[in-house]
């Protein structure tokens, strides 16, 4: 018999026997999905007063005028007189409607003036008004007063005046109205009505001061009916306590240095507001940070943690790059400045209030906590251990879980922690497997591992076939024993896994690769020994 050298082409081979634990290895890896938990304090921008620090307060006997000297440091009571203010109710409408119960008038551009009947009219960009001679065009803006009772756009009840205007080939509508009947509807819609009436009329002071010290300049109009300004909702929004707080403080409002304080208010702190240097970057000498112990009453006091995805996170804030973890940048009222994302391509720096925006969040007082279980680039063997890494950082009891199901989740072991939130540890799975790393109220995304069989092959000194083992020792299985032909593997002989775990398979040895390959079986995938290189 020609005489065959044996060359064992790769070193991925160990001795047969039980012994088959090959130390852990810590290799490179590919930064998996993360997962961000975002737990805070509050809701709102948390400059000024907090509502729910004033309910509270009021809960315990607090005048209004206490309330407002607290959370607007150095400021007094003032009075300032009653002016008509004008609140852009609508804009970019194709068409409005306006009604009245009682009959009501119309008066345009040219100072005509339109009777109009009780009920609903349509009002479109061409001003085609009703009258008893047939359609009458108006020349724009139109004023609609009220006669014996409100008038109401678009089904909502209004106080004073409605203007309507052509804007491009939509129109815009103002509501011309006095101050403490707009504040009627701003106190209802800022507060809740059943709130002490000393929380609402701090709320009634507060909303009259900024609004007067935040007219919109350079518009055809002075105030927003929404959060730009104030939420104010009109007559039909109104209720009865809200209304006596207004009438109670008429013209009162917040005075700093001479002039009516912007006087900004929000919902709830969390326990301590912010200064409006922290938050909008411009210091205001009445507008600082201040422990807030009332505001314990909120429901919103604590909040989280809110599950975030990497990708949605990504998706929302328009990054290009994959985000793979995330730290905030604290102010000294411990609100975030902004949050620095770290990405594949590197870091970007995001404001803490556009986050809250665009993730919908309540507030910027709140921590990032981050869970990611990276992926190893090496593949797993029946037998070896392989080194686990990732970030369990800002979240407490954070352990390691697996699953064989991605269903059922059993405890898989501590976890090592190193700097910066880095976390590891050392699995040896037997079958393939997922898995993640939990912490209260989420977990990381699920790695799959997949785990191979291990195959070994190896020329017996007869030289007339191949030997070699099978780990886990699968009595039965078929082992193909290929040849390496040009670019292609073949199959040249087979064989059966014993008892023990080994096989024999006789064939006629030529020079060339060989190889042993075992299909996937028992939740283990295709195993492939080293190759064997034949010589002659």
């Amino acid at each position: 018999m020609r005489a065959l050298a044996l060359v064992l082409v790769s070193s991925a081979v160990v001795a047969a026997g039980s012994a088959y634990a090959a130390p852990a290895r810590t290799a490179q890896v590919t930064p998996g999905e993360a997962v961000f938990l975002v737990s805070g304090r509050g809701w709102g921008h948390g400059v000024g007063m907090s509502q729910y620090g004033a309910y509270g307060m009021a809960n315990e006997g607090a005048s209004y005028g206490k309330i407002l000297a607290y959370y607007y440091t150095g400021t007094q009571l003032g009075k300032t007189s009653t002016d008509d203010v004008r609140v852009l109710l609508a804009e970019g409408r194709p068409a409005v409607t306006i009604s009245s119960t009682l009959p009501y008038s119309a008066v345009d551009a040219r100072g005509r003036v339109t009777k109009l009947p009780a009920g609903p009219l349509v009002l479109k960009a061409d001003f085609s008004l009703p009258s008893p001679s047939g359609p009458v065009r108006a020349v724009g803006p139109v004023v609609f007063r009220a006669g014996k009772a409100p008038l109401s756009l678009d089904g909502k009840l209004y106080h004073g005046k409605l203007e309507a205007a052509v804007q491009g080939s939509f129109l815009r509508v103002v509501n011309t109205v006095q101050v403490e009947s707009y504040l009627q509807g701003v106190v209802a819609g800022e507060m809740p009505y059943t709130w002490p009436l000393e929380a609402l009329k701090a709320q009634a002071v507060a909303a009259r001061s900024y609004a007067l010290a935040n007219l919109v300049k350079g518009k055809p109009f002075d105030l927003y009916a929404d959060q730009r300004s104030q939420v104010y909702v009109g007559i039909s929004g109104e209720k009865a306590r809200p209304s006596e707080a207004v009438r109670a403080t008429a013209g009162q409002v917040v005075v700093y240095g001479g002039r009516i304080a912007s006087t900004l208010y929000f919902s709830s702190s969390g326990g301590k507001t912010a200064s409006s240097a922290d938050v909008f970057g411009v210091a205001v000498p009445y507008l600082v940070s201040r422990p807030d112990p009332w505001d314990k009453a909120s429901p919103y006091h604590r909040w989280g943690p809110v599950v975030l995805g990497a990708r949605t996170v990504q998706t929302k804030l328009a990054v290009p790059a994959r985000i793979v973890d995330a730290t905030g940048v604290p102010t000294a009222s411990g609100r975030l400045r902004s949050v620095n994302l770290q990405t594949t391509a590197g870091t970007t720096s995001v404001p803490a209030s556009l986050l809250r925006t665009s993730l919908g969040l309540r507030s910027t007082w709140f921590s990032i906590g981050v869970l990611r279980l990276d992926r190893p680039r090496d593949a797993v063997v029946y037998g070896s251990s392989l080194h686990l890494s990732g970030l369990a950082r800002g979240l407490q009891r954070a352990t390691l879980a697996s699953s064989a199901d991605g269903v059922t989740w059993s405890p898989a072991g501590p976890l090592a922690r190193g700097t910066g939130g880095a976390v590891s540890t050392d699995v040896r799975p037997t079958k393939t497997v997922r898995y993640r790393i939990e912490a209260k109220g989420g977990a990381s995304p699920a790695l799959l591992v997949r785990v191979s069989l291990r195959v070994r092959l190896t020329l017996p000194a007869t030289a007339d076939g191949f030997s070699g083992s099978v780990r886990p020792r699968l009595s039965g299985t078929s082992v193909s024993i290929e040849r390496l032909k040009g670019t292609q593997w073949s199959a040249v002989a087979t064989a059966v896994v014993d008892g023990a775990g080994s096989f024999r398979a006789q064939l006629q040895l030529v020079p060339g690769s060989y190889r042993a390959r075992v299909a996937a079986t028992n939740g283990l995938t295709e195993g492939i020994s080293p190759q064997v290189t034949v010589t002659g």
